[in-house]
């Protein structure tokens, strides 16, 4: 399995918060995943995991199908309302479990 592919040792998926299928035929989902102290989101398409932001990111120009984006090669374009549940579920599973969530994903310090 490519390095780009391969899950992080300490991520285990619980749930899948937004699933749909693009134009193109693939399949995309957005699943909780559980890290070592943490809730987070996660990308696959095709089954297979994606690298990128642990939430989604806004567009710097949004357009009325999408306002928010995750993944890196491809890209993919998330809705308002499909931002909104995925940010909502991650937060919602931290403060029950009691979790410091920590987003430095992009930072180089």
């Amino acid at each position: 399995m490519s390095e780009t592919h391969k899950l992080p040792e300490d991520a285990q998926p619980v749930e899948t918060i937004v699933e749909k299928t693009l134009s193109n035929g693939m399949l995309v989902e957005v699943k909780l995943v559980k890290r070592l102290h943490w809730y987070e989101a996660m990308l696959f398409v095709n089954e297979l995991y994606r690298p990128g932001p642990p939430l989604p990111r806004p567009l710097d120009e949004s357009t009325s199908s999408a306002t928010h984006w995750m993944g890196v090669r491809p890209k993919i374009g998330l809705s308002a309302e499909e931002a909104e549940a995925i940010i909502g579920e991650v937060n919602v599973q931290n403060y029950l479990h009691k979790c410091r969530f920590v987003d430095t994903w992009g930072n180089n310090d």
